[in-house]
């Protein structure tokens, strides 16, 4: 199902549109929390850095393999109901953590934990998309993703407000994550139905239903997740501090945060969002040649850095939008998971193929492996482009 279908004016749904993105963002925060707490009891336990990596991993696991499994469970039990229950599942998982003195316990824990928390994003994210007017869809999502930013960032903050003994950290979790069924439960009334659809027997194909978005996304999941585990040793591989190195991570994450909804706004006013996609990754393309230029002047860098992260980001915020002006309904749930499950993908490859390339070609490695991953989405989106232009 392709072209516009929601509502036929510009007028934003507030309440629906609010609800999702503060409940989202509330789990942002407590994700940005609790993260870190878990890494650091495990730590403290005496339990080596292969054996964190192995238990964090199961989340990306159980993200993958939750993704096809958002709409039926929505089609199923209703969108809010849903969305409920996994707040209330992945808030209770999140404070079995503090009981669980085994480490085998933490590996169920950290796969239920993610499979809600992966289930709420999703129908999240779908909720936003159906909500927004097709004439302020980019601006929406681009309002969602610097609050959802802003979330991520606060968790850190609390965290180290808080630490990581005792009770206090896991119980502020608890209420956080409680508290995004407020919003929930206020918008119920406006919450977007999802009817039975035939796409749930296959749900690979919406991979390929919208690649230019799909395909975005991964290449931003593997750019964030490999780009920011890997920039640290960059840094000081070619000579900047730790606290530089941090403070250069902390410019590309402002230009996440202050670029999404002006991006977001610029991409309402262009006809065909793919050209907006290419040239984000274009963008991304310039940032990764230019690096090696300009890495030894710290300020140079970190402004270079500053429009990067904000372009980059918003490959995701650009690619959901233009998942919802092409589908709608079961079609959009759907294809809303295969983007998850994409960003997951990105999540796994990212890293290695990152990794994987300093360590065959040095310092030089780091900006190449990112271009790679920008380059071979611009070929994509050109070849979409061309295609559809010959068609027209």
């Amino acid at each position: 199902m392709t072209g516009p279908h929601e509502q036929d004016d510009d007028r934003v749904r507030w309440l629906p549109t609010l609800a999702a993105i503060a409940s989202i963002s509330v789990v942002g925060i407590a994700i940005g929390l609790g993260m870190p707490l878990l890494s650091v009891i495990l730590e403290s336990r005496g339990y080596s850095a292969s054996l964190i990596g192995m238990n964090t991993a199961v989340a990306g696991v159980a993200s993958i393999a939750a993704a096809p499994l958002a709409t039926p469970l929505a089609v199923r039990f209703g969108l809010v109901r849903t969305m409920a229950g996994m707040i209330l599942i992945g808030a209770l998982a999140f404070m079995g953590f503090y009981f669980a003195t085994e480490l085998w316990m933490w590996f169920p824990l950290r796969a239920v934990l993610h499979l809600a928390l992966t289930v709420l994003f999703i129908l999240s994210e779908y909720w936003i998309s159906s909500s927004a007017p097709p004439k302020r869809r980019g601006f929406v999502l681009g309002l969602y993703a610097t609050v959802l930013s802003l979330g991520f960032a606060l968790g850190p903050w609390l965290f180290a407000r808080l630490g990581s003994s005792g009770f206090a950290p896991f119980g502020a979790v608890f209420v956080i994550v409680m508290v995004a069924l407020i919003p929930v439960l206020a918008a119920w009334k406006q919450s977007p139905g999802i009817a039975p659809g035939e796409g749930g027997r296959n749900f690979l194909r919406y991979i390929w239903l919208v690649p230019t978005a799909t395909a975005a996304v991964l290449v931003f999941g593997a750019v964030e997740t490999g780009g920011f585990a890997l920039f640290p040793i960059f840094g000081s591989r070619i000579g900047y501090s730790e606290a530089d190195a941090a403070m250069l991570l902390s410019m590309i994450g402002l230009g996440n945060v202050l670029l999404q909804i002006p991006i977001g706004m610029l991409s309402d006013r262009v006809r065909d969002r793919r050209y907006l996609l290419l040239g984000c990754a274009t963008v991304g393309l310039a940032g990764m040649l230019v690096l090696p230029a300009v890495d030894q002047n710290w300020y140079v860098l970190a402004c270079v850095l500053f429009v990067w992260g904000g372009v980059v980001a918003a490959l995701y915020t650009i690619g959901l939008a233009h998942l919802g002006s092409r589908l709608s309904g079961h079609d959009l749930a759907n294809a809303n998971a295969a983007f998850v499950l994409c960003y997951g993908i990105g999540m796994v490859l990212g890293p290695q193929a990152i990794g994987i390339g300093m360590d065959a070609f040095g310092d030089d490695g780091f900006p190449a492996s990112l271009a790679l991953f920008f380059l071979a989405y611009i070929v994509l989106a050109l070849g979409r482009i061309l295609r559809i232009t010959r068609r027209a």
